[in-house]
């Protein structure tokens, strides 16, 4: 133990873990996008986090414990395929949206900028912070304790119309389940807003009901996820 050398939240990956690290470049390893066009993209990109390792409490490898902060550390880059900004503003995602269509973007913390600089390259205008996630757990950062990450909401025209729901509470207070895996309640609140509407997660891991998908990650089987809140009834009158 005296020997072992101690990895850090605040350590850049040694030789043998950037090799390990997975980051692909578009568009060769991802499918070609829908021809159809829609009113409703919601997107969770794998952003990439140029080799350093992030705080992540999902993680329960007791290799990956950092005995002297008592908490778990862990990269996207081991879990999943992670992609430089650069190359995700290469996925033609304006070709598949309608005239009048919005955009809902997951974006981590150090990706802010990033995640309205994509949406600007997507043909979107950034309009505001539509979900606040409180994952009801700490994260150690570089500043503060990081308990939230946010969904930003892009439009391209008009609100689709016609609207459903109008009382949809921001903050959603979802524990965090598998390393980056989005709380179903999301989901179900866009569906709630926008529920005759053409829809498509992209990035997706699961098939929700009524909703097309896109990514790497979609399980073979294709189980659908059961949106709860299914609303297939117009809503008429509504104002933009």
């Amino acid at each position: 133990m005296a020997n072992m050398k101690r990895i850090t939240g605040y350590t850049i990956y040694n030789a043998e873990q950037q090799r390990r690290t997975v980051r692909n470049d578009l568009p060769e390893f991802y499918p070609d996008l829908p021809e159809k066009k829609y009113d409703i993209i919601y997107a969770d990109p794998p952003w990439d986090y140029g080799g350093k390792l992030q705080f992540d409490k999902s993680s329960k490898s007791a290799d990956k414990i950092d005995l002297n902060r008592n908490i778990f550390i862990s990269s996207a880059n081991f879990k999943y395929p992670t992609v430089k900004t650069k190359d995700i503003k290469k996925i033609p995602v304006q070709e598949i949206a309608k005239d009048d269509c919005l955009l809902f973007m997951w974006v981590t913390n150090p990706h802010l900028a990033q995640g309205i600089e994509l949406g600007q390259a997507w043909g979107f205008d950034y309009k505001t912070v539509a979900f606040v996630w409180d994952k009801m757990v700490h994260n150690p950062g570089q500043y503060t304790l990081s308990y939230c990450e946010l969904c930003l909401v892009f439009k391209k025209g008009r609100i689709p119309r016609p609207r459903g729901a109008r009382n949809i509470k921001q903050l959603v207070r979802v524990p965090r389940a598998e390393h980056s895996e989005k709380p179903l309640q999301v989901l179900e609140n866009i569906e709630k807003m926008f529920p005759t509407q053409d829809k498509i997660e992209l990035f997706a891991r699961n098939k929700p009901i009524g909703w097309d998908v896109w990514g790497l990650d979609i399980r073979e089987s294709y189980e659908e996820t059961e949106v709860t809140h299914n609303v297939q009834q117009s809503v008429k009158g509504e104002v933009q």
